[in-house]
């Protein structure tokens, strides 16, 4: 019995679901959080680069390598455990070190990232983040210690996880240029639920700087679209009216028309992907099943407040562009329909004019025929009478008479020749 072939990629689709495991933490702990993206065409970027400033890390100290064309490390680096993700835009390096330091959100925690390693990336921060694990016997202390690390203002914090643990973050830049979490965790939670809890927070908080990049986008683009909805408008405007010719009108809404689809070619990606980064951030946070903490806002409260209005924004402009360029695109189409009727209205009186050219040119034609019949026939009969003169005078014809019989003959003669030759043109 033959085997059965399996498709060639069937082995790494399916490891890819299991490509990136969550870490295993242990309270108390920390991570250290860093997303490098590249500010212009990142999708497009050499991934090369990426896991080269990688092995540069490994190697001061002295761990293995990843696989070649690999997406994804998880080993130990000193005395710490480092994990590195390669994503569509970005990569990602998230540090774990056991314990907690004295004082919270130590930003020497990123030290162990070396200044000049970090001046080498291949790309700019996108986001970084400080993360405190504790552990907690009931929720006494934990609003003490909210208030004294994070501004009250936009502090979110809840419970998760059916109780497991409590997070907390203010989702605002600290001196050190770093995000603040806290997560302090109930003795029963294991360490994987640990480590997906912290992982989830990384990601909220990353693919939350990367939706806020389509807001950035709208903004850079907001006048230029005014102008062009401006534009566009006194444009169409002008199609009703007699104060500019259509070919004028034309040509200025297929200038517009172009300049819409050339920023709506520049833009398709960044709304596209700003649209699946909100999609991950709301799916992120509802996966961490939140209840209300001392009646503070939740992670979903703050993002409904905070972060929805902003992708509205950019779901709003993606939409205004489209519009802006169907009503382009219509308008051109409507005006080049009363361009092409009008065109074929001159075509038509052009036509009526040549028609009536032609027919000029066919009478002064059969004019200048008849004219050209008598000028041949007067110079033929005065031939034929010089020829024929001494035959008349030996007959006794006298040259009234022979001129009398000779001119209706030649005249018939040239007529018919001059029928011929036109039929033979003809």
């Amino acid at each position: 019995m033959s085997q059965l072939e399996d498709h060639p990629l069937r082995y790494k689709l399916a490891n890819e679901l299991h490509a990136r495991p969550f870490p295993t933490l242990d309270a108390p702990c920390r991570a250290a959080y860093l997303a490098i993206k590249q500010p212009k065409d990142a999708a497009a970027r050499d991934r090369e680069l990426d896991r080269a400033h990688l092995i540069n890390l490994l190697d001061r100290f002295g761990a293995p390598h990843p696989q070649p064309g690999a997406t994804h490390w998880f080993g130990e680096i000193g005395k710490y455990r480092l994990k590195w993700e390669s994503h569509t835009e970005f990569v990602t390096y998230t540090l774990f070190d056991t314990g907690v330091a004295d004082r919270p959100f130590d930003a020497a925690t990123f030290n162990v990232f070396p200044e000049d390693w970090l001046a080498e990336a291949p790309g700019a921060r996108i986001t970084s983040a400080l993360i405190r694990v504790e552990m907690q016997n009931g929720a006494g202390g934990v609003g003490e210690k909210l208030s004294e690390w994070f501004v009250p203002e936009s502090l979110a914090a809840s419970h998760v996880l059916d109780d497991a643990a409590i997070i907390a973050g203010d989702f605002r830049i600290d001196p050190a240029g770093h995000m603040r979490f806290a997560v302090f965790v109930r003795p029963e939670a294991g360490g994987r639920r640990i480590g997906r809890i912290v992982q989830r927070l990384c990601e909220i908080e990353t693919y939350k700087s990367m939706s806020m990049l389509g807001l950035a986008r709208v903004r850079e683009l907001g006048p230029r679209m005014g102008e062009i909805d401006g534009e566009l408008t006194r444009l169409m405007g002008q199609m009703g009216g007699a104060t500019a010719s259509a070919d004028e009108t034309l040509t200025g809404l297929l200038q517009i028309s172009s300049e819409l689809e050339n920023m709506l070619a520049q833009t398709s990606f960044r709304f596209g992907a700003t649209g699946a980064y909100e999609v991950l951030v709301n799916d992120r946070i509802n996966v961490l099943r939140e209840v209300r903490f001392e009646g503070r806002q939740t992670f979903g409260e703050f993002m409904k407040r905070r972060f929805d209005p902003a992708m509205r924004t950019v779901k709003s402009a993606e939409g205004r562009l489209g519009a802006m360029a169907e009503r382009a695109m219509r308008a051109g189409n409507l005006l080049r329909t009363r361009v092409d009727v009008e065109r074929s209205a001159q075509n038509q009186s052009l036509l009526e004019s040549m028609d009536r050219r032609a027919d000029l040119q066919l009478r002064l034609q059969r004019t200048v025929e008849g004219l050209s019949v008598v000028a041949i026939s007067y110079y033929a009969v005065n031939l034929a009478i010089y020829l024929l003169g001494p035959v008349g005078e030996g007959l006794n014809v006298s040259s009234l008479v022979l001129t009398a019989i000779v001119t209706p003959l030649v005249i018939a003669i040239v007529w018919w020749l001059v029928q011929r030759i036109r039929k033979s043109v003809e």
